[in-house]
């Protein structure tokens, strides 16, 4: 029996609705996952670098996806792609991802640089450094492996600045990580009482770059800091590792206060900056870019007891970094330059069970890898 109009009416009908249906999912997958890369990212022969499939998409289930990532080194895995250079491969490599559901359908593709610097950049050359951050700085185990690599032949003569020097440290480490800062910290945080003592806990409530002024008021004197720190001469780098206290408290369900916030954050990083940069206008600034989460619940219910959620950081954090792209990516002639902290991170083996943020020795090697693979890249641009 042949359907009368009417029916063939209702079949067309219903067939445009389920295609309307599968195509607004198809976009809805296409725009939740929002593959994020940065324009360029580091690594030098010997030193493993990966970038981990998890750290690029926004997705509860990267396991669900397919990456394909087109490079003439190094190779994929299943959670990540992985290399470890070799002398031959110093130089650049273009570098792609695609990313494709689970029946094959590409949704998103994306492209970076990878840059390999030669062993030997810098080598017998000078380097000042002065490590910025938060309590992911404070535990000292990237600015450890940073002066470990550092350490290795064909590297230059460098020298960690900082007043924070715990005991854990290597020696010639040093840094201005606390635990719980924030950009705003370092420009405003200050313990008239205490001034740039620690507390009885053993932790730092003046910004080391505040100073009382003549009326008794703190105000920001970064020469003052190089005179009385630094024996006068500023940083040739500052890294800075700072976003996680910023923006944790950030709305991941409000995407326009979430933007406000963020936004927020960036301009007062933009004050740091200018600060700094008036008081050394040849320091080269090197920023971080926001690490991802533990990849496991568990972690964060271990930290935070259900206040705070894993897949909230998550959206948050990849948002900051979407952010922080497109505030401060291309301003290399200005001395800012980004470092793709966010790639070589392992967010299931580098991360124990029982915290969310805060990296395993293996996490925190890794960003200290991440730093000086651009170090050595930006020494060897320094040379030509």
């Amino acid at each position: 029996m042949k359907p009368n109009t009417t029916s063939k009416q209702l079949v067309l009908q219903t067939s445009l609705a389920l295609w309307l249906l599968v195509a607004a999912a198809t976009g809805a997958e296409q725009t939740s996952l929002r593959l994020t890369l940065p324009p360029t990212w580091y690594g030098v022969p010997g030193v493993p670098i990966s970038l981990y499939y998890d750290n690029i998409v926004l997705t509860e289930k990267p396991e669900s996806y397919r990456f394909e990532v087109t490079c003439d080194i190094g190779r994929s895995e299943a959670k990540r792609w992985t290399v470890t250079p070799t002398d031959k491969d110093v130089g650049q490599h273009a570098f792609g991802v695609v990313v494709k559901s689970a029946q094959g359908k590409e949704l998103q593709r994306a492209k970076t640089m990878l840059r390999i610097a030669p062993k030997d950049a810098g080598v017998n050359r000078n380097l000042r450094l002065l490590i910025v951050g938060d309590s992911l700085t404070h535990a000292t185990i990237y600015p450890n492996e940073i002066g470990r690599l550092l350490s290795e032949p064909g590297n230059p003569k460098w020298t960690m600045l900082g007043t924070h020097k715990p005991a854990s440290v290597k020696p010639g480490v040093a840094h201005e990580g606390y635990g719980g800062w924030t950009w705003a910290a370092f420009l405003t945080r200050y313990d008239a009482k205490l001034d740039h003592k620690l507390d009885e806990k053993g932790r730092r409530l003046s910004s080391p770059f505040l100073f009382p002024g003549a009326d008794g008021k703190p105000a920001l004197d970064i020469p003052r800091y190089f005179r009385e720190n630094c024996a006068g001469q500023p940083p040739d780098v500052m890294t800075v590792l700072l976003g996680i206290n910023d923006c944790f408290g950030a709305s991941p369900d409000n995407a326009k206060t979430m933007d406000a916030h963020i936004a927020g954050t960036l301009d007062t990083a933009e004050k740091f900056l200018k600060a700094f940069r008036a008081a050394a206008p040849r320091t080269v600034f090197a920023i971080g870019l926001t690490t991802p989460p533990n990849s496991r619940e568990s972690g964060f219910e271990a930290n935070y007891k259900g206040k705070y959620h894993r897949w909230g950081w998550k959206r948050i954090q990849h948002r900051l970094v979407e952010q922080m792209l497109k505030r401060f990516a291309g301003r290399e002639r200005e001395g800012i330059h980004l470092v793709p902290t966010e790639l070589n991170l392992d967010p299931v083996d580098g991360y124990p069970d029982n915290n969310g943020v805060h990296p395993n020795a293996t996490g925190y090697q890794q960003i200290g890898a991440s730093f000086y693979c651009w170090l050595k890249w930006w020494l060897q641009a320094k040379q030509q």
